[in-house]
């Protein structure tokens, strides 16, 4: 199965049937990733080594601006879109597989979790999979072990307190923080 099929169909929002054809390939791509992140997570590498590395484990470039300080953990890797201007912190784990987007200018903070699969609610089909993607607006501030499930949006400017569960959206420009999150504050924006 070409890694485009599988992707679209994650991106479609239809379930991974444990054992089947899609379930197969989801486990050759988290060997590719592994490869990758074992090679990034190994040794230091410059700010750009950084770039192509991650763009090696994502399939496609990534802008001059991004950084990211290792280690980074992902378990496929091929369905994250980052946009420029990103900073991602040691120790983040996205579960990609379901899809995550990252707007303009956000910075992820030590040891966030981004997951995007559910396994099967019934105990007979609990190795099925069900796949809901996260999207990261611009200039969102994720602090250091938040959590953000399938599913959720997180509009422009917001910010994420530290160790937070995020499982619902986050409107823009507000702060939310607990477990399960909720908006603690509006943000009051500048004029200049």
């Amino acid at each position: 199965m070409h890694t485009d099929v599988f992707l679209a169909h994650l991106n479609r929002g239809e379930s991974v049937e444990n054992g089947s054809e899609l379930h197969l390939k989801m486990h050759e791509l988290s060997q590719e990733a592994l490869k990758i992140t074992v090679e990034l997570n190994g040794q230091y590498h410059t700010p750009e080594e950084v770039r192509d590395l991650f763009s090696r484990l994502i399939g496609k470039p990534v802008d001059s601006t991004f950084a990211l300080f290792p280690p980074f953990y992902t378990d496929c890797g091929k369905n994250i879109k980052i946009g420029k201007n990103v900073f991602i912190n040691s120790g983040c784990r996205f579960q990609d597989q379901g899809g995550i987007t990252i707007g303009d200018g956000a910075l992820i903070g030590h040891n966030a979790v981004l997951a995007t699969l559910n396994h099967d609610i019934d105990p007979e089909k609990r190795g099925n999979m069900h796949p809901a993607p996260i999207t990261i607006g611009k200039n969102v501030w994720i602090g250091a072990n938040a959590t953000i499930v399938p599913g959720v949006e997180i509009g422009d400017g917001s910010i994420i307190a530290a160790g937070a569960v995020v499982t619902q959206n986050v409107p823009a420009n507000v702060i939310a923080g607990g477990v399960p999150a909720k908006v603690i504050k509006k943000i009051e924006l500048s004029r200049e």
